[in-house]
């Protein structure tokens, strides 16, 4: 095995925990990412909000500016305008780009709409039930880079079902609970993550895992992403159908077009 002391450690805690949390070292691209969201929904906004207002206060705040019944539409609207400019793919790979290399390889496909959460306090209507990715016939071999643009902890943040749980999981789902008992057994193993602004997550999103409504007072404003190796297999999401190849390096193009001659 080639790995350094630092890919091992990083490799034990991904299994091990089925999530790594770490530092963004590109804060001014990221605050630059806020700031471009904060001024969309302000610009779409019906109610009104005072100018003076920080940022991280307007996000976490939201519900207060926006209708519950505009939340979806806005959402839509924000998350393909976003969508629409090149560079936030680009940067959002580069902000996870030294583990997801150490994770996935360095030959990556990545999805290409990046989708993005919001979800109010005691607000019922954007939950993401008790659920595996691959259970929807996603490819076991991807991977979730998850990133914040406030701070989450609690049920303002996202639950993961660890590693070492995944025994139980089968065999009660053998027992063919819903999704909501599946929770309501397990409810007490799942782990909570707690990430602040600055800081992203890479998770195993065969790894059960989903949210609730939150009780805490603020918003969550969450973007989520999938990245794969480009020549791991592929479930129901295709290349060039919802993954792109990013990385694809000179030999692999080449050996991809090569014809053997016919003799």
């Amino acid at each position: 095995m080639f790995k350094t002391k630092e890919d091992q450690k990083i490799f034990k805690e991904y299994v091990k925990n089925g999530y790594l949390i770490f530092d963004i070292k590109d804060l001014k691209n990221l605050d630059l990412l806020k700031k471009k969201t904060v001024k969309f929904i302000k610009k779409n906004l019906k109610s009104k909000y005072q100018k003076n207002h920080t940022e991280d206060y307007f996000l976490n705040n939201s519900h207060k500016f926006i209708e519950i019944k505009d939340l979806n539409n806005l959402r839509l609207k924000l998350i393909s305008y976003l969508n629409s400019d090149k560079s936030f793919r680009v940067n959002y790979y580069n902000f996870a780009k030294p583990y997801l290399e150490k994770i996935v390889g360095n030959e990556i496909a990545m999805q290409q709409k990046i989708n993005l959460s919001i979800q109010f306090p005691n607000d019922s209507s954007s939950l993401l039930p008790f659920h595996s990715d691959t259970w929807a016939g996603d490819s076991p071999f991807e991977t979730v880079v998850w990133l914040p643009l406030v701070n989450c902890e609690k049920t303002k943040s996202m639950y993961i079902v660890p590693p070492n749980k995944m025994a139980m999981v089968n065999s009660l789902i053998k027992k063919k609970m819903t999704t909501d008992q599946l929770f309501k057994r397990l409810k007490s193993s799942v782990r909570w993550i707690e990430i602040k602004y600055g800081q992203i997550l890479i998770f195993n999103q065969n790894l059960p895992h989903g949210n609730i409504v939150n009780k805490e007072k603020e918003t969550r404003f969450s973007f989520n992403c999938r990245f794969k190796s480009i020549f791991a297999p592929y479930g129901d999401k295709k290349i060039g159908e919802f993954f792109d190849p990013i990385t694809l390096k000179p030999a692999s193009k080449l050996g991809m077009i090569y014809k053997y001659p016919k003799i």
